[in-house]
C-alpha cells in the first residue's frame, strides 16, 4: 500500500536515504515535539518547495476540493502554486499573517507570511483533507512538509555520501551573514534541553523515511544507543 501520493518524488527521496549516512549524535540531541499551540506552524511561514509531481498533485487536489478547502477558512489565490527563482522552482503561495497568527517568539528574520494552506490556527488544510478522505495524515502532503525538521544534506565533493541529520544554529545550511538559518530556528528544529532525544521525538518521521527507502532508520539509531 502506498504511503504517499507522490511516488516518483518518494522514490528519489528513498534512493537518497538508502545511500545516506545517519548522523547519530544529531539524533541523540534533545528537541521538543511539535506543539501547534506554541509554534503556530512557524515552519510553514514561507510555503514549501515542490517537485513537479507534487505541484501537479496539489493543483489537482485543490481543483477537486476547493469548496472543502474554503470551508476550512483558507484564503486561496487563483493559483496556489508559484513559479520562483526565475522559473527554476515551484512552491506553494503565501499570504500575509493576520494579527495573532504568529508564535509569540516568531523569529525576527522570518517574513510575516503563511502558507495559503494554513488556517488561522496553523493547521494544514492538506493534512486535514487527507484525514477526512480516510487517508494517512501525510498522504497528500508534500514530502518536505512532513520530513521537517530532519534534513538530508546532499553529497558534495567534500561529503561523498548524503547525510541524514538535524542541523544546529552553528551548521544550518541556510545560515548566512544576514540570515540566521531556517530549520534550526523553528520550534521543533532547535535544540532544547527540556526536550527528549530527537530519535524518539521524530520517530514518526523516521518511520516514514524508512517506509519510502526500505531502510530501518529507527533500528539503526536504537542499536547505536544500546
Amino acid at each position: 500500500m502506498s504511503v504517499t501520493a507522490y511516488q516518483e518524488t518518494a522514490e528519489l527521496l528513498g534512493r537518497q536515504v538508502r545511500e545516506a549516512l545517519v548522523d547519530h549524535p544529531a539524533f541523540a540531541a534533545k528537541v521538543r515535539a511539535c506543539e501547534l499551540e506554541r509554534c503556530r506552524a512557524t515552519c510553514c511561514h514561507d510555503g514549501v518547495y515542490l517537485s513537479t509531481e507534487e505541484a501537479d498533485g496539489v493543483r489537482k487536489l485543490l481543483a477537486e476540493n476547493r469548496e472543502k478547502f474554503l470551508s476550512y477558512g483558507l484564503t486561496l489565490p487563483d493559483d496556489a502554486i508559484l513559479s520562483v527563482r526565475g522559473g527554476r522552482s515551484l512552491k506553494t503561495a503565501t499570504r500575509l499573517a493576520d494579527e495573532g497568527e504568529l508564535a509569540t517568539d516568531y523569529p525576527a528574520h522570518f517574513p510575516k507570511t503563511r502558507c495559503v494552506f494554513l488556517d488561522r490556527e496553523g493547521r494544514c488544510g492538506i493534512q486535514r483533507l487527507s484525514m477526512e478522505l480516510g487517508r494517512s495524515p501525510w498522504f497528500d502532503k508534500p514530502l518536505t512538509c512532513w520530513i521537517h525538521p530532519i534534513v538530508i544534506l546532499p553529497e558534495t565533493r567534500e561529503r561523498p555520501r548524503p547525510v541524514i541529520t538535524l542541523v544546529s544554529p552553528e551548521n544550518d545550511p541556510q545560515k548566512s551573514a544576514d540570515y540566521p538559518g531556517f530549520a534550526s530556528c523553528t520550534h521543533c528544529g532547535r535544540p532544547d534541553n527540556d526536550g527528549e532525544p530527537a530519535s524518539g521525538v521524530l520517530a514518526a518521521e523516521l518511520e516514514m523515511l524508512s517506509k519510502v527507502s526500505g531502510r530501518s532508520l529507527l533500528s539503526e539509531l536504537n542499536a547505536e544507543s544500546i
